[in-house]
This record gives structure tokens, sequence and C-alpha cells, in this order.
């Protein structure tokens, strides 16, 4: 029987959307939107870019806004009882100058995530580690024979959750959990435990 390992998104899963976080601060409510609403990560991250330039916004502005969040009510105490019973790896989207603070309070689980370019204090691009970064990493634990559990919200989860041996949505719009009814969707912390439970 082969081991059991679980992938999860970040945000939106355990922590809140750090860009809805950032327009909820500023007042850009085009900055609200996330994976979500746009399935093409490009066209979503060039319209971020070219936002923070307009307004002038540096990465300290985006980190003392990351800063202020917290894990979503619950989310802690799931991953650390998803801990106790086998591996999890973080799968985001996100990016290393952002994603720290946030990992300090889950603890320090295993994140696989992009990078930022800088450029005197601004955002001028970013560096994806690698396209389809997800459900390449699902891809590589299951070559190394591991039985891959993914839970994700978003349309940039979707890959992973296909290529994983099952997959679930968790805090998912309808719109998403509409075309993708292959993947049972859930809305609480006991429900998704109970399912990965499961499938262990």
């Amino acid at each position: 029987m082969k081991q059991s390992i679980v992938t999860l998104d970040l945000e939106g899963v355990l922590v809140p959307e750090i860009w809805i976080a950032v327009a909820e601060k500023t007042g850009i409510a085009e900055l609200r939107l996330t994976t979500r609403d746009i399935p093409d990560y490009d066209v979503l991250m060039q319209g971020r870019l070219k936002l923070l330039a307009q307004h002038g916004l540096k990465l300290a502005d985006i980190q003392a806004v990351i800063g202020t969040l917290r894990p979503l009510a619950g989310g802690l105490e799931f991953l650390r009882t998803l801990r106790e019973l086998t591996q999890v790896i973080i799968l985001s989207d996100t990016f290393e100058e952002f994603a720290q603070p946030l990992m300090r309070q889950l603890e320090w689980p295993t994140l696989l995530c992009h990078r930022l370019i800088v450029e005197g204090g601004s955002v001028t691009g970013y560096q994806l580690r690698q396209n389809n970064q997800k459900q390449k990493a699902v891809a590589a634990l299951k070559n190394l024979n591991y039985r891959v559990i993914a839970a994700g919200d978003s349309f940039n989860d979707t890959a992973m959750l296909a290529e994983a041996d099952v997959g679930f949505l968790f805090h998912s719009p309808v719109a998403i959990q509409k075309q993708f009814p292959q993947f049972k969707a859930v809305e609480s912390y006991a429900e998704l435990l109970q399912l990965i439970r499961a499938a262990l």
C-alpha cells in the first residue's frame, strides 16, 4: 500500500486572500480579483502589477497588510490535526516575499511557491518557480510512489486536483463547483478532514 501525502492550497483554504486584504486596505477595488475570478494567472498578475505601479504601492505596503492577517478560523487547528495524520505540503501561487508571516502563524509547514521581482522597493514583476507548478508537484510526488490527496478553492487549483489521486474543493465559489463537478465540494474543516481521513 502506498504512503499518502496531502497537498493544500494556501489562500482561501488556510489563510485569507492576500490581494483582497490589500484591496480593502487601499480602497483599490480591482485588486479584489483573484484566481477565483480570472483563471489566467499571468493576466491576473499583470493587472495587479499595473495597479501597484499606478498607485505607487511598494512591497513594504503589501507586507504591512499581510502582517495584520491571521489564519482562517479553525485553519491552524485543522492543519495541526492533518500533520499528525500524514505529511502535508502547501502548494501556492503566492510569493516567498508575502508568505513568511503567514507560514510563521501556521507553524512553518512546507511551502512551494513563487518569487517576486523587486526593484527599489517596488514590485516590477514575478518569477514563476515553474509553469503549472501545483500540477507538476503532484505529478512528481506520484512519481515518488505517493498517493496524493489534494484540496483547493480556485481555478488555479483544478489541475492539481485532477492530477491527484483524490481531489476536493474547499470553500469554493459555486461557479467553480458547477464547472468541476468531478471534485467533491465541502465548506467546513471538519468535513474536509473526514474526507481526507477516508482517502488516506
